[in-house]
């Protein structure tokens, strides 16, 4: 698995107008931050998950997002990521909406 550097090039350009992204390297995939808060993850299969919490889950469960699974010790666990939805790879308007979500998520997690 190979982080994909053209989604994580897209979000930068589209958040751009909010402020700098950088990544840290992880697991095949990269940690997102936007002025140093993190707010995401690109996984190396290619998927962007954005950083959720108690204050933006309904907003992602009304869109249909799902939460960020994975296999630990046999059993099913998640994170509280959740899958960016469709409209964020090709319109920038999109993107920031939902990318402020994890950032707020993010800074409170900071907090």
């Amino acid at each position: 698995m190979t982080l994909d550097r053209g989604l994580v090039d897209w979000v930068a350009e589209a958040l751009a107008p909010l402020g700098a992204v950088t990544h840290r390297r992880m697991m095949g995939g990269a940690a997102l931050y936007l002025d140093g808060v993190i707010f995401a993850l690109v996984t190396g299969e290619g998927a962007l998950w954005f950083k959720a919490d108690a204050g933006s889950d309904a907003a992602w469960d009304a869109a249909g997002c799902e939460r960020f699974r994975y296999a630990r010790a046999g059993k099913s666990a998640s994170i509280n990521y959740r899958r960016a939805p469709e409209d964020v790879h090709d319109d920038a308007d999109a993107m920031r909406r939902w990318a402020v979500l994890g950032v707020a998520a993010g800074r409170r997690a900071a907090g």
